[in-house]
């Protein structure tokens, strides 16, 4: 006997029941047993949740170009809903990135903004994605719509391993943390943003399964749309 299909809000629910409690101790771990800095006392903490969410940036916008690439070589929708669903989750995280970034740049080097190389491809990076998803909007054909922001997709992740080199091909005033050699950082610090990344991975995790129900429900309601519309025509 076939076992019956699993629910996909069921899974979902599991997922943010196995979340919750972690996001507790990660809250713990960053905000009361992580020590303060030596330089920047307090305020380096935004920097876990800083990195993790420059972590989930990258993850997402990686997920939107394999995707895209799959869409372009099997052009199946299901893989353009992936990318779809998986860029609008990176362009918020790197907008978390953005202004977490102004906050501990505030406290690191006294100024709120600065053109320096890591900040200024980040920005692109945004604006990159959030044309991505602006070019969504722009076509009512799905299939144009999927070609052309796959060819965009794959366009912009160009700019995500240079975002990550900025700092180490040019001159920057941010901080290399993760060298050949290890950690620039004490142990409990690091113990705090590998919690954080994890934590925000979940976020991520479950933001996806929640943004894809919402793209098959919406798939599934524009086939009964068009069906109707065809019947329709054929009525009359």
């Amino acid at each position: 006997m076939a076992l019956p299909p699993r629910d996909p809000g069921r899974v979902r629910d599991r997922w943010v029941w196995l979340l919750l409690p972690f996001m507790w101790l990660v809250l713990y771990v960053d905000f009361i047993w992580s020590p303060d800095d030596v330089t920047l006392g307090p305020t380096v903490r935004i920097f876990y949740f800083h990195m993790g969410s420059a972590t989930v940036a990258g993850l997402a916008f990686t997920v939107t170009a394999v995707a895209s690439a799959l869409y372009l070589w099997r052009r199946r929708p299901v893989y353009d809903r992936w990318a779809a669903a998986s860029a609008e989750i990176g362009t918020v995280f790197t907008a978390i990135v953005l202004a977490s970034g102004i906050l501990w740049g505030k406290a690191a080097w006294g100024i709120w903004w600065t053109w320096d190389p890591r900040l200024t491809s980040t920005v692109i990076l945004w604006v990159l994605f959030g044309g991505y998803l602006l070019l969504r909007e722009w076509s009512d054909n799905p299939e144009r719509r999927a070609r052309y922001s796959a060819v965009l997709a794959l366009a912009a992740y160009v700019d995500v391993p240079i975002d990550y080199m900025t700092i180490r091909w040019w001159h920057s005033i941010h901080p290399v943390v993760i060298t050949a050699r290890g950690i620039n950082m004490a142990p409990p610090m690091i113990a705090a943003m590998f919690l954080s990344m994890a934590a925000l991975i979940g976020v991520y995790i479950v933001w996806m399964i929640i943004r894809l129900r919402l793209a098959r429900a919406e798939a599934l309601l524009n086939r009964i749309k068009a069906w109707e519309r065809a019947n329709l025509a054929e009525g009359e």
